[in-house]
């Protein structure tokens, strides 16, 4: 962030207020799709009851600045999302940063209470691990850099 903008913030649900939350996403959900199964409401619902903490992060453009890009403030913003996944596993917790539909629905947006400027980056979950994550396939290192020659 070398704007020093801080073009972020979060938004915290925890306790009652995640589980509103996940009532009103089921809510929403379902008047976009009356036909929803109980068992993707139940989903919907349940989605922010599993850790005791979530995070939304928050990213806040300042779509005018004169020096710094709006990408710029983008990454800042996400590397927030990413200092709160490391942070939290230092300390001995489990942590994964999630999006999905409601990262980037209109209403999801004013129901947080986002002003024009924002949007969320994603929901970072926070809690007690269950154990150690899967490993999953990454790519070779060698198919990810190259040299540049000039």
């Amino acid at each position: 962030d070398h704007g020093v903008l801080a073009p972020w913030r979060l938004i915290s649900l925890d306790g009652a207020a995640k589980l509103r939350f996940g009532e009103r996403l089921a809510a929403l959900a379902l008047a976009r799709d009356p036909a929803l199964p109980e068992d993707k409401r139940e989903k919907e619902r349940s989605r922010y009851g599993y850790a005791p903490w979530v995070l939304v992060v928050v990213a806040r453009i300042d779509a005018a600045h004169p020096k710094i890009p709006v990408q710029e403030q983008l990454l800042s913003a996400g590397c927030v999302a990413h200092n709160l996944l490391l942070g939290a596993q230092a300390l001995g917790y489990g942590a994964q940063w999630l999006t999905g539909w409601a990262a980037y629905d209109a209403e999801v947006a004013a129901l947080l209470g986002l002003a024009a400027d924002e949007r969320v980056i994603g929901f970072v979950h926070i809690g007690s691990a269950r154990g150690e994550a899967a490993e999953r396939t990454r790519p070779a290192l060698a198919d990810k850099v190259s040299t540049w020659m000039a």
